[in-house]
């Protein structure tokens, strides 16, 4: 792992220069090469970095994941049916992508996660950047849980922590870099002078996200479970892996308004062509449900080529132009 030995990189930089045929080197690493500390050199024009994400439930089923592809592709006509139960979507979110975790029981995939956690924190963290308080920086990671999927606030987080602002930032920072939580970018252009440019966190795994608010499958049946949240952090992690290989290589974003008007997740390919995501843990779908949607479709026009309501029941149907709701499943279900 490179960051056990940062000073190789002058020396490969030096073998690259002389003989640049690529596929010499294969770094590995738990952080990402920039943010190392003691890094003198990182290789600008003659590294590619590939960011090794948790398996994808279509990886941990043996099947290929397509439906960014397959939006894209079939755009009004998309259509899907899933047999995938509410409890199972459950069992996959508690789970996770880990394959540590797959094959334990609950309670064994607990104590995977918070070994997992703790030696990332202590170890790794502690690698990148000198923490003078630790202590803080694990009980920030509970409170981030908690919002999966939700706009950040910095402010509000040192508020509870007792810490400044900048140091709450670092911390997030430093999360990132270790893989453990990632950002969701606000949709960027002048698509509302009322839209927020603040960003959504999620984490990069929702086994973890589930285990850190002490999420089990009794909870998450209940009426005031964080289901939701964390669902929605599942399925942004979910597209985030498979944008990674999809053949459109979209944009992730948010959508938000100051007024509340908001969509979870906007997928944005390289023409401006925008298929735009909202999650419910319900397995029915209202017309208010779309709310956001429709709002977005106002101000996209011919930009908005899709607008869907990801839920827990097993049908697609329709509700108007452009707008289905579509079981959560078509994300690892839905063919090439």
């Amino acid at each position: 792992e490179i960051q056990r030995a940062p000073e190789l990189l002058l020396a490969i930089k030096s073998r690259v220069d002389r003989d640049p045929r690529p596929g010499q080197f294969l770094l590995t690493g738990s952080a990402r090469v920039l943010a190392m500390r003691g890094v003198v050199d990182a290789l600008p024009g003659r590294i590619e970095t590939v960011n090794l994400w948790p398996f994808s439930q279509g990886e941990i089923d043996g099947t290929p994941d397509s439906f960014i592809d397959s939006v894209f592709a079939a755009g009004p006509e998309f259509t899907h049916r899933s047999d995938v139960s509410r409890d199972e979507y459950i069992a996959r979110l508690l789970k996770g992508g880990f394959p540590g975790a797959q094959e334990r029981s609950e309670r064994r995939a607990r104590a995977f996660f918070d070994s997992y956690v703790e030696s990332m924190i202590n170890r790794e963290v502690m690698e990148l950047s000198h923490i003078e308080r630790s202590p803080q920086l694990l009980a920030l990671l509970p409170m981030l849980a908690a919002r999966s999927g939700s706009v950040l606030s910095a402010a509000g987080l040192a508020n509870q922590l007792g810490l400044s602002r900048p140091t709450v930032a670092r911390y997030l920072a430093l999360l990132r870099e270790v893989f453990l939580v990632d950002m969701l970018p606000a949709l960027s252009g002048n698509i509302s002078t009322r839209a927020t440019a603040a960003p959504k966190i999620y984490f990069v795994d929702s086994g973890i996200a589930a285990n850190l608010v002490g999420a089990t499958e009794v909870s998450l049946n209940q009426p005031t479970g964080p289901l939701g949240p964390l669902l929605e952090g599942f399925v942004i992690s979910e597209l985030a892996r498979q944008a990674t290989w999809s053949q459109i290589s979209p944009r992730l974003s948010h959508y938000r308004t100051k007024d509340g008007v908001e969509v979870d997740l906007v997928l944005e390919d390289r023409t401006g062509r925008v298929v735009a995501i909202e999650v419910k843990a319900a397995s029915t779908v209202r017309s208010d449900d779309f709310r956001g949607l429709r709002h977005l479709r106002q101000r996209l026009g011919e930009r908005f080529a899709l607008g869907l309501v990801l839920h827990s029941g097993q049908s697609t149907l329709s509700f108007g132009p452009g707008l289905k709701s579509v079981p959560i499943a078509a994300i690892w279900e839905a063919p090439a």
